[in-house]
């Protein structure tokens, strides 16, 4: 049953760095790297562009990440970018919301692609002058499907403490992990398609004010079992090495439509009620395979296309950026339907299932 005190989206934030480099000097400057190792270039240039990536955002200016030769120096580096993005979208949500940073009685932070200890969200707390009393919860190791993964969670803390304010903070910086001496398939797609950004997202109970954003209605979280091999990191003296198996949409394709069927049955709806989906845009083939899967009507995965395309996977940032440019152009109605899909290692998925 939905009810008007279910958890509410009443606020979203993005951020990106300000290195802008578009796909084509990207490509480039890899090629130079690789170029002397890689027995097929073409088929270098083949999968480059078969991402349909037309630029990102990195962490560092470009020359600067020749330095960085260890997995010491790129945490260095992350260490130093992460707190100023995440703080920034974070800002950009709170005053959406028409918070303030004290308001916030709980912060769940996700990444993948640094290690802090204490988190980074310690850094954020102090940069924001949230007060000392806040509950963190930080998670390493969802990957890309953080994002829909922390919207739930912090929806389930809400439901148990309606009163309060959960912030969801992700900050990936994906250029961070490039591995220069893996001449892997994997690794190639994977410096093409990631790329850099922090958002932000803070759920209210009943007790906020009135707010347009939407309920988080019902939420699925997913763990196929042996499929620790499809998709995640190997650590490795470098840092974090790609594992991306072309079994991955394989996946995908024998599992979705059961899974978003079964879930949003229990609901009481269907496919067809869904009228907003916010997919992971987590690269052509993956994006395919859902549209393909679900026989989702022509259009329904744009938002996904044209976020992959403007700034790359964003790992678990990705899904939140999507929901922050569908809230901003305030193009639902009341009543509508929306569904986050989120994807990672695992294997796993989460579904979150929003009404306007």
């Amino acid at each position: 049953m939905i009810s008007n005190d279910s958890p509410r989206v009443i606020g979203t934030g993005t951020a990106l760095p300000a290195n802008y480099v578009d796909q084509e000097q990207l490509t480039s400057r890899l090629r130079e790297l690789w170029e002397k190792r890689w027995s097929d270039l073409r088929r270098f240039d083949k999968i480059q562009g078969a991402l349909g990536i037309t630029g990102r955002h990195l962490a560092l200016p470009i020359e600067e990440y020749i330095p960085l030769d260890t997995f010491a120096k790129t945490n260095d580096a992350w260490l130093r970018v992460a707190p100023e993005v995440g703080t920034a979208a974070a800002e950009i949500a709170l005053e959406r919301a028409g918070l303030k940073p004290r308001e916030v009685d709980h912060l769940f932070f996700v990444t993948v692609t640094g290690i802090a200890v204490p988190s980074i969200d310690t850094r954020v707390i102090s940069a924001l002058g949230m007060r000392k009393e806040i509950k963190r919860t930080p998670i390493f190791g969802l990957g890309c499907v953080a994002g829909a993964a922390g919207t739930a969670r912090a929806a389930d803390y809400i439901r148990a403490f309606p009163s309060e304010v959960a912030m969801l903070l992700s900050v990936e910086l994906c250029s961070l992990t490039l591995q220069r001496e893996d001449l892997s398939i994997a690794n190639i797609i994977a410096s093409g398609l990631f790329g850099d950004g922090a958002a932000a997202m803070l759920i209210g109970g009943n007790a906020q004010p009135k707010s347009t954003g939407p309920q988080v209605i019902a939420t699925r979280s997913l763990v196929f079992p042996n499929t620790e091999e499809i998709l995640g990191w190997e650590i490795v003296d470098s840092g974090f090495k790609i594992v991306l198996s072309s079994k991955l949409t394989d996946l995908v394709r024998a599992n979705i439509l059961d899974e978003v069927d079964s879930f949003l049955a229990k609901q009481n709806i269907d496919r067809s009620h869904i009228k907003h989906w916010i997919a992971h845009a987590g690269g052509p083939k993956v994006l395919e395979t859902l549209e393909g899967a679900l026989a989702l009507p022509e259009g329904a995965l744009a938002r996904s296309w044209s976020s992959l395309q403007s700034v790359g996977n964003l790992s678990s940032a990705s899904v939140m950026f999507i929901l922050d440019e569908l809230l901003e152009d305030h193009v639902a109605a009341p009543g509508e339907y929306g569904m986050i899909i989120g994807m990672g290692p695992g294997f796993s998925v989460e579904l979150v299932l929003l009404k306007w």
